[in-house]
């Protein structure tokens, strides 16, 4: 049996949610592909509890994970504290060293151009920190 692609996973996820949660969630997964239409997507953490996984969105690494709970959905930044943030795009995650995040209850909208903007920073961010120093 073929393993499903990611984007299969994320889209059963997705629908699978039938609330606003996988709307909200759509619509986040919306903005990042059109900030960076080269974004891989790929699910991480799959088990029995959780068999679609989290959907993880990746250039030169993890850009943010998407997780929903009850309550709110949740895009975790992995390098979020060394991106930047004028507008206070993210409302998470202050207690930990590199993460941030972004929570979204029901009703609550992202300012999608800083959000868009935010996405292409991380990705700009985990670019620079894999490509090799130049020599002097």
């Amino acid at each position: 049996m073929t393993e499903p692609a990611a984007t299969e996973l994320i889209d059963a996820k997705l629908a699978g949610l039938g609330d606003w949660r996988g709307q909200k969630l759509s619509h986040l997964r919306a903005l990042i592909r059109r900030a960076l239409p080269q974004v891989v997507e790929t699910v991480k953490w799959r088990k029995p509890t959780n068999p679609n996984g989290v959907p993880v969105w990746e250039v030169d690494g993890i850009l943010c994970t998407g997780e929903v709970y009850k309550t709110y959905v949740k895009l975790t930044f992995m390098t979020g504290a060394s991106l930047p943030d004028p507008t206070g795009v993210f409302n998470a995650g202050f207690g930990g060293g590199a993460r941030r995040a972004i929570d979204l209850k029901e009703g609550e909208t992202v300012d999608e151009a800083a959000f868009i903007a935010l996405i292409q920073a991380a990705a700009a961010y985990n670019t620079a920190r894999t490509k090799p120093a130049k020599k002097a």
